[in-house]
């Protein structure tokens, strides 16, 4: 098969390529416009009740009213996205009498997300264009992979994590937050505390002294054996709390407890946090076959989270007490070192779109910075270029070569188009030389999503 240049024109009509279960461009944009409002409705529905519950008290009712608007603003924003996607391809088509390679589905996808960004508000643009270039980066490393011209990089996502965490963690012991303030920096302190931040001066006064085994009061149980345990476990951490710390360090207690007892507590939280998820996914598997209860929580899989967390935190508070040791001071610059050598722990756990979202999340916080400071020019309109940019690339992957996308978003474009996305015929554009086709019928065996029928259509 001859393949065309990418600017090459294909033969195709709106009506072969974009909607050929109608004839009509203004029915078949009605028709998306229908079906992403009803799905756009429930899946903001469920975000903006979570919000809400998350706030954890009775919301009031200037809150619910700016809660309904929100929610309101935002289905309007994604469906805006959909249908004007489809309209802008057979306004394309009209207007050139053709399609190519860019004109297919990246110019209409990236001015349909120009005009929807400007739909929703504008305090969430930033998140928005932060989870689609999260995806597009992944995407566009796929694109770059399947035709030759980069490498899959062992670990690769092991040393992105790093990388970023290494800044972000620099960052955040600078304490800057009184000049700008993240949400990231509440994340991570609630993951190590605040005492690896560089905020003032280590205080001279002495550290109260926790009540030992010895002396304290502890309960009356009637077994001895708990008796027992508890005594052991209040002389351990006792002699544990009490063991040295530098003169530098910040936190209460002694080193090896700070980095034990924090490590400890993030462990849990992983290991709770899966163990409520398996239960709540899988409860209607448990109920019909209450055998995998038992394989289901005692596996390996289940404390992964755990060990991620509880080991970054561990590795990290560690090194950092051991750096301020020997070299009799401190500085921001450890969390270099030390967030490489805590990045280890991310084998556990290791997945692509942390990864890609820690790093992205860094480049914003040292993006804004860097604007603060004087460093870089602030650039009018980026976050909406940003999201336009990648929303583009997301579209193009799904209409040209969908294998490169990630397999939630095409679940997700499926979702939001009632199926049609997969019965648009892009057979024209197979002189491209990636088999569009044939990635098409895979993708759809392997998310199971089925076209939606002509006559279910009309």
């Amino acid at each position: 098969m001859q393949v065309l240049s990418k600017m090459t024109p294909v033969p195709i009509t709106c009506l072969e390529y974009v909607h050929p279960w109608t004839q009509s461009c203004t029915l078949a944009t009605a028709e998306l416009m229908i079906v992403g409002v009803q799905y756009c409705l429930r899946i903001y529905a469920a975000v903006y009740a979570l919000s809400l519950v998350m706030r954890g008290r009775i919301p009031t009712l200037p809150e619910l009213r700016k809660t309904l608007r929100g929610w309101l603003q935002s289905t309007a924003f994604l469906t805006t996205n959909a249908f004007s996607y489809s309209m802008l391809m057979c306004s394309i088509r009209r207007l050139t009498g053709n399609y190519n390679f860019y004109t297919a589905s990246y110019v209409p996808a990236f001015f349909a997300a120009l005009i929807s960004i400007m739909v929703e508000r504008s305090s969430r643009r930033a998140l928005l264009a932060l989870y689609v270039s999260n995806v597009a980066t992944e995407t566009m490393w796929n694109i770059l992979q399947s035709r030759g011209l980069v490498k899959s990089i062992p670990h690769g996502e092991i040393a992105i994590f790093g990388l970023s965490t290494s800044v972000l963690m620099y960052c955040y012991r600078k304490n800057r937050q009184e000049s700008y303030r993240d949400s990231m920096f509440d994340v991570v302190k609630f993951a190590i505390g605040d005492s690896e931040v560089m905020k003032v001066a280590p205080s001279s006064a002495p550290v109260p002294e926790e009540p030992t085994a010895r002396t304290s009061k502890s309960p009356k149980y009637p077994l001895p054996f708990l008796q027992a345990v508890l005594q052991a476990y209040l002389q351990l951490t006792g002699r544990l709390k009490a063991m040295g710390k530098h003169r530098l360090c910040r936190h209460r207690y002694s080193c090896l407890y700070d980095t034990l007892s924090s490590g400890g507590r993030m462990f849990s939280i992983g290991l709770g946090i899966q163990v409520v998820m398996k239960a709540v996914l899988q409860m209607r598997k448990f109920i019909g076959r209450p055998e995998l209860i038992r394989k289901t929580f005692l596996s390996k899989e289940i404390a992964r989270l755990g060990l991620f967390l509880g080991g970054f935190t561990s590795i990290y508070k560690m090194s950092s007490c051991l750096l301020r040791h020997f070299t009799d001071s401190d500085s921001p610059m450890f969390a270099f070192p030390s967030g490489l050598l805590a990045s280890v722990a991310f084998a556990f756990y290791s997945d692509n779109t942390i990864a890609l979202y820690i790093m992205w999340k860094t480049l914003q916080i040292t993006y804004n910075w860097g604007i603060e400071k004087g460093y870089l020019p602030r650039v009018p309109g980026f976050t909406v270029m940003l999201y336009a940019v990648s929303t583009a690339l997301l579209f193009h992957a799904a209409t040209i070569e969908p294998q490169n996308l990630r397999p939630s978003y095409w679940k997700f474009l499926h979702s939001i188009s009632g199926g049609r996305i997969c019965i648009m015929d892009r057979s024209g554009f197979d002189v491209y030389g990636l088999d569009t086709s044939g990635q098409i019928r895979t993708m759809m065996q392997l998310c199971k999503t089925e076209p939606i029928l002509q006559g279910q259509l009309s």
